[in-house]
């Protein structure tokens, strides 16, 4: 079954498209605050369409989701009690106390480790926000971490170039099953 070969070879026409930048950026705040698809997801496309263009849309994605996380922040601070429900019904809730218990231990660092992994990084903004971290510190551990994540995606696609391309359009139905199937057992074993 070829379904992600077809998303693929859709996700680099749109990468194409004249506004592709604007939809990269909406893509990276919503994120960052309420959006459950990483912007990885269009980035990578996009530098392998125009890789003269790779470093601008890596800055691009980290400035939108740094906004974006700004926008979680406040709704941490401001709005916890009107998102809990939301958190709670889609399974980010468990997520949103460990987020909790890592800034009473290490503030700063789980906001990088955040903007940088493959956690969640929404529920770390607003749990930021709850907590009442200090606004300067989350957003320098949001612009290092986000930067060096997408900084690297984009990097690592614009090094690769035309191989990088061969190599993930002849394997992207490969990824896609795995990817699926480790999100699939990851889900069973976090929730039990």
């Amino acid at each position: 079954m070829r379904i992600f070969s077809y998303f693929y070879d859709k996700a680099l026409k749109w990468a194409e498209h004249r506004h592709a930048p604007y939809y990269l950026g909406g893509l990276s705040f919503a994120e960052s605050s309420f959006f459950p698809i990483p912007p990885d997801v269009m980035l990578a496309p996009m530098v392998l369409a125009r890789r003269y263009r790779a470093w601008f849309y890596a800055l691009l994605t980290t400035v939108a989701s740094v906004l974006g996380g700004l926008l979680g922040y406040m709704v941490g601070m401001y709005g916890l009690e009107a998102v809990e429900p939301i958190l709670q019904n889609h399974g980010y809730w468990d997520k949103y106390l460990t987020a909790q218990i890592w800034f009473d231990e290490w503030g700063f660092w789980a906001i990088f480790i955040a903007g940088f992994s493959p956690i969640p990084y929404k529920v770390f903004t607003i749990s930021a926000g709850a907590a009442a971290m200090s606004l300067f510190p989350f957003v320098v551990a949001s612009l290092i971490g986000r930067g060096a994540r997408f900084f690297l995606v984009a990097g690592l696609i614009w090094w690769g170039g035309e191989r990088m391309e061969k190599t993930i359009r002849s394997n992207v139905d490969r990824i896609g099953w795995v990817l699926v199937a480790v999100i699939v057992v990851a889900y069973f074993f976090l929730r039990g």
